[in-house]
């Protein structure tokens, strides 16, 4: 963390006195907090940091939406003041930081499977196993009878998926090949995690995507790309899909309900998440009739020592995003942290000294 010296006026006349100007200085200094990581949760951050400075002018928060991997690997190596993650850290990840270190559920969003609009319908249902499939690189059709089956009526053309995916080491990879192998006992073998503790955690932040894809960097990237290739689809963070006007698909859940992504299907899946102490959560398949089925935390990793005033802004600053920041979570693409995340994040806000 840096204290940067802000000169909020010009000196006007030669005989300004010196000390009118030091304590001109003194009194507009910021202290700086620095992040990195998550693209998946970069738009709600930098309106997060707009609106935290607007509050509290003497902080300033700078955010480099570099990838999940990136930020914590930034993060482990004290490069930043906080990491931004949606794969989260494990206990052994966080014991071999020097300083200590704690992770909080700072946000949640839904993964959508956006596709280019031109020659598709607006509303398309998405069987799991075709969307398993796709991204298997099976070489699936738009007209594949099982999306027939799923949408009565609807015109679909002869044409191959083409499938977009993230280059980048990704936390929304982790999150979407994680629900992949929680509904696919085919994607589970052939590229689920070989160091998950369980059937919760089998998803990895980078792969080689089999068959044919094109891929790209960030949620952004992915978006940019589907929408200038005709008949392709990809996994995206759904206000990076909204703002480029993708559709994009309801997938079918764990009850069988095909379930259009929004805040409110999401929030529906995060009522029904339990957390452990450690608050590291994932819900690759959810229960719930009416639970959006790909659903992921982003985690603000965290310090526990910083000097007294580093550790009061970092903890405000976080506090805030908590509890007030939330109100910005849907027009962000975002999903509204549940009351019962919130006070476990608050709570785990008294580990940092």
């Amino acid at each position: 963390m840096r204290i940067t010296e802000i000169a909020a006026v010009a000196i006007l006349a030669l005989g300004f006195a010196g000390g009118c100007s030091k304590q001109a200085e003194e009194a507009n200094a910021t202290l700086e907090i620095r992040g990195a990581g998550s693209t998946f949760a970069a738009p709600i951050i930098d309106e997060w940091a707009q609106q935290y400075a607007k509050r509290n002018p003497g902080v300033a928060v700078a955010y480099d939406p570099v990838g999940s991997g990136e930020g914590e690997t930034r993060f482990a190596k004290e490069n930043v003041d906080f990491g931004g993650t949606d794969a989260g850290l494990r206990a052994e990840e966080l014991e071999a930081i020097e300083r200590g270190a704690i992770q909080i559920p700072i946000t949640a969003g839904i993964i959508v499977l956006a596709y280019h609009p031109e020659g598709l319908p607006d509303h398309l249902n998405l069987p799991r196993t075709v969307y398993a499939d796709v991204f298997l690189g099976k070489g699936i059709k738009w007209d594949d009878d099982r999306i027939r089956d799923a949408n009565p009526g609807v015109t679909l053309p002869d044409q191959e998926i083409h499938v977009v995916v993230r280059q980048d080491s990704s936390g929304t990879t982790f999150a979407f090949t994680n629900h992949l192998a929680a509904v696919s006992d085919q994607w589970r073998e052939r590229f689920g995690s070989k160091d998950a503790t369980g059937d919760m955690d089998r998803g990895v932040k980078s792969l080689d995507w089999p068959g044919t894809s094109q891929a790209a960097s960030g949620n952004s990237g992915v978006a940019g790309r589907i929408k200038n290739t005709p008949y392709s689809i990809g996994y995206v963070q759904y206000g990076a899909a909204r703002d480029l006007g993708l559709s994009m698909a309801a997938p079918e859940n764990k009850a069988g309900n095909f379930v259009q992504p929004s805040g409110t299907s999401g929030l529906e899946t995060l009522l029904n998440a339990k957390l452990p102490p450690d608050l590291l959560a994932y819900f690759p398949d959810p229960d719930g009739d009416f639970s959006y089925p790909i659903v992921t935390f982003t985690w603000i990793l965290l310090y526990k020592q910083y000097d007294e005033a580093e550790a009061e802004a970092v903890k405000d600053f976080a506090r805030w995003c908590l509890t007030s920041g939330q109100d910005y979570s849907e027009a962000a693409g975002n999903v509204r942290l549940a009351p019962h995340v919130v006070r476990a994040g608050e709570e785990a806000l008294t580990y940092i000294r």
